[in-house]
C-alpha cells in the first residue's frame, strides 16, 4: 500500500473532498485508503453484514448511519470477517463498539464514538447509493484515504508516492 498522507493529498489535490474533523480512528490499521463501497442506514446493522460477508476486493464501506449515538452498528467480529473477506477498512457516521479488540485488528476503522448496545437487524436502508455526511458527498467508485490527521475523499484513484 501506498503511503498515505492525508494533508499531503491536500496539497497536491486540493480537489479533494475533507471529511469534518469529527472522526476516531478506532482500528489497528491507522491510514487505509479503497474505492468507495455504500450503505446508508439507520440503527439497523443488517446491510453491513450483508455486505462484509462479501468479497471486499480492497475497498472502503463508508457506511451513513445517520450520525446515531445510540448504538454501534460495527463490533469486532464484523470487522473480523470484513478483514478477512478482504475490505480495506470502513468509515462509519455511527458508532461502533468492541474497540479495544478493533484497536489490536489490522483493519482501518474510523466512526463517530463508542457504544456497547448493537443495532438492530431489520434489513432496513440502501446499498451501493450516494451518501452525503460530514461535508461531504460520496458516491460508489470514489476513492477513499484516511489516516491520523482525516479522511478525503477523491473522484479517482490519486497517484501517491510509495
Amino acid at each position: 500500500m501506498s503511503h498515505i498522507v492525508t494533508p499531503d493529498i491536500c496539497d497536491a489535490h486540493p480537489e479533494v473532498q475533507v471529511l469534518d474533523p469529527i472522526f476516531a480512528n478506532v482500528g489497528g490499521r491507522e491510514t487505509f485508503c479503497g474505492p468507495v463501497r455504500t450503505i446508508k442506514c439507520f440503527e439497523d446493522n443488517a446491510l453491513l453484514m450483508q455486505a462484509l460477508a462479501e468479497p471486499g476486493n480492497g475497498c472502503v464501506l463508508v457506511v451513513d448511519g445517520g450520525g446515531s449515538l445510540r448504538c454501534a452498528l460495527l463490533g469486532d467480529r464484523l470487522a473480523e470477517q470484513a478483514l478477512e473477506n478482504g475490505w480495506g477498512g470502513v468509515v462509519l457516521y455511527g458508532c461502533v463498539r468492541d474497540v479495544d479488540v478493533l484497536a489490536e485488528m489490522e483493519f482501518g476503522v474510523q466512526a463517530l464514538g463508542v457504544h456497547p448496545r448493537r443495532g438492530q437487524c431489520n434489513g432496513d436502508g440502501q446499498r451501493d447509493v450516494g451518501v452525503q455526511f460530514a461535508g461531504a458527498n460520496m458516491v460508489p467508485g470514489q476513492w477513499l484515504y484516511a489516516d491520523n490527521n482525516g479522511i478525503v475523499i477523491a473522484a479517482t484513484r490519486l497517484p501517491l508516492e510509495a
